[in-house]
């Protein structure tokens, strides 16, 4: 069992992934302020779904080199890691909003967007995307 987290500074997308299946299902996003999810309600996803390992979505240019959204997800990888001493992996989350956006139909901002971008986020790690470290 994995949770998988779309980092945005003002929502952040989740979605569990299902490792003997290879599927994941989304949950409703958490708020963010100021790039800070409520760490309590954090602790009340882990508790109620307890997985094995995090997976965080890195956002990555197009060419593959890294941007400042890169440096803030790794930071929130670092600190759900250095909270909860669970396995946290980063995953190329390139084009994720808009795979998310094509399966939802959703154009603008939307919460399910958020949340099925963690979707493909962990279909992706779920299906071999080679895991990054934080």
């Amino acid at each position: 069992m994995l949770l998988a987290f779309d980092y945005g500074t003002k929502k952040i997308g989740l979605a569990t992934g299902n490792d003997l299946i290879g599927t994941a299902s989304p949950l409703l996003p958490l708020p963010s302020h100021n790039g800070q999810p409520d760490w309590d309600r954090v602790a009340a996803l882990l508790d109620e779904w307890r997985p094995d390992t995090l997976a965080v979505g890195l956002p990555l240019n197009m060419d593959g080199t890294e941007s400042p959204s890169s440096a803030r997800a790794r930071k929130f990888a670092r600190r759900l890691h250095g909270r909860f001493g669970l396995p946290v992996v980063m995953v190329d989350e390139r084009l994720s909003t808009r795979e998310a956006r094509e399966r939802t139909g959703q154009r603008g901002p939307d919460p399910k967007v958020d949340s099925m971008a963690a979707v493909v986020i962990a279909e992706g790690l779920l299906n071999g995307a080679e895991p990054i470290p934080p």
